[in-house]
Parts: structure tokens; sequence; C-alpha cells
């Protein structure tokens, strides 16, 4: 069966453009001028990735960001003409699991749906779910929980924590970190580990048995707290 995308953006052209390409590589593709209209395409279909805009009108990027993220785990990526190295940190820290600046190559925005959809569609073959502490990780179900709780992650932050829990006690670079979570060979900024890193922190109980440690001038381990 097809995967979906929806894509987000209030410049017609824009749409037409990505549709042509992402139809091609054999995906479904749903539109919305805005962010109102959108959440509305969220919450009446199934959708397999998001691809948002930044400045649109009604509801922007951010704020679409911030719903689809109360909403559940959908993987989003923001194609943007904001370049601000801020305004990436933003959108990533808000939830967004990568970021394109405009103008675009379509054939990359293709590739990273494509990168984006394995990592979100992946299973281990061998265990299903990862113990550290009282964090559980079901690598099949995609999701993350301390004891009972839920924790809602983004799919970048599910790789995060498959590679840490997967390793506890390993110290990883922030290249290796951001290899694994992003898929990509090439860091285009430390800021972007370290947001990612800080967010996930800042989801992880108090009580859950386990920390993300920094290893000053080495990079960041999982710590199970005895």
């Amino acid at each position: 069966m097809s995967q979906t995308i929806l894509i987000v953006d209030d410049e017609k052209e824009i749409r037409e453009l990505l549709r042509l390409y992402i139809e091609k590589d054999g995906y479904t593709v749903l539109q919305a001028e805005n962010g109102s209209a959108a959440i509305k395409l969220v919450d009446s279909a199934q959708i397999d990735l998001a691809v948002i805009d930044i400045m649109m009108p009604e509801l922007d990027g951010y704020q679409l960001i911030k719903a689809l993220r109360e909403r559940g785990n959908l993987p989003i990526i923001v194609v943007s003409a904001k370049i601000q190295n801020h305004e990436k940190i933003l959108g990533l820290d808000l939830g967004a699991d990568d970021y394109v600046t405009k103008p675009f190559d379509p054939l990359e925005v293709v590739a990273r749906i494509r990168a984006r959809l394995r990592r979100a569609n992946s299973t281990d073959s061998g265990s299903v779910l990862l113990n550290v502490g009282m964090l559980n990780l079901d690598l099949s179900a995609c999701t993350l929980y301390s004891s009972s709780e839920s924790i809602p992650v983004t799919a970048t932050e599910f790789n995060l924590m498959k590679l840490f829990m997967q390793n506890p006690g390993r110290v990883f670079t922030k290249q290796q970190i951001y290899e694994a979570a992003w898929q990509e060979d090439s860091i285009v900024d430390d800021n972007t580990v370290m947001v990612a890193i800080s967010k996930l922190r800042g989801k992880l109980p108090s009580d859950c048995g386990a920390s993300i440690k920094t290893v000053r001038g080495l990079g960041y381990r999982l710590e199970e707290q005895k």
C-alpha cells in the first residue's frame, strides 16, 4: 500500500513541484495551503509524513509542528526560506525531524523523505523491547515509556533512544549521534545535536532510572542510575 505524504505550503507552485517528484517516487500526496487545513487532513486521513513550510497564514509552521506533536509521532520535514540558525533550532526543538532550506533540490527532499520513512518503519530483527533502568523502548511499536507512563517522542528522538539503549554506558560522539538519528553523513551544526539531546532529556522522568550524561570533549552516553 502506498504511503501518504502531506505537503503544507501556501505557495501552490512549490506544492505542485514537490507533488510531481514525490508521486514519481511512488507515494500518494495530499496538499494543504495552511496549518489549519493540514490539521483537518491529519485528523481525517492516514498520513505517514508531513513536509511543512514555516511562513503560512492562519496557522504557521511552528504552530503546526506543535499541534502535530500533541497528536503523535508523525515524521516532520520542514522546507522553509528561513535560513537563520536559530530558526532551524526552533523548528527542531518544537519537534521537526529534519530541516531543508529554500531554494531546494526536489530530489534531495524526496531522498530525505525516503530516509525518514525507513527509520520510522524499521524494526529490530532481534530484541523487540529494550530496557535501561525503568525506561522501555518498544522497537516494533516505536514507543518509549517509563514504567507504565508513555513518553511522547519524535522519530529523531526515538532513533536517539534506540542508539543509547542498545549501548548503555557507551559514549557516542556528536557525529555518531547525528548519523544515527538523522541518517546523514555530515553534521550541519553542533547545535542540532545539542538541542535534540536537551529536548530529549527534558522528556525523561526524573525517576526513570537512567539519564543522558555529557562527557566533556567526547560526546554523550546513557547512564543507568543504580
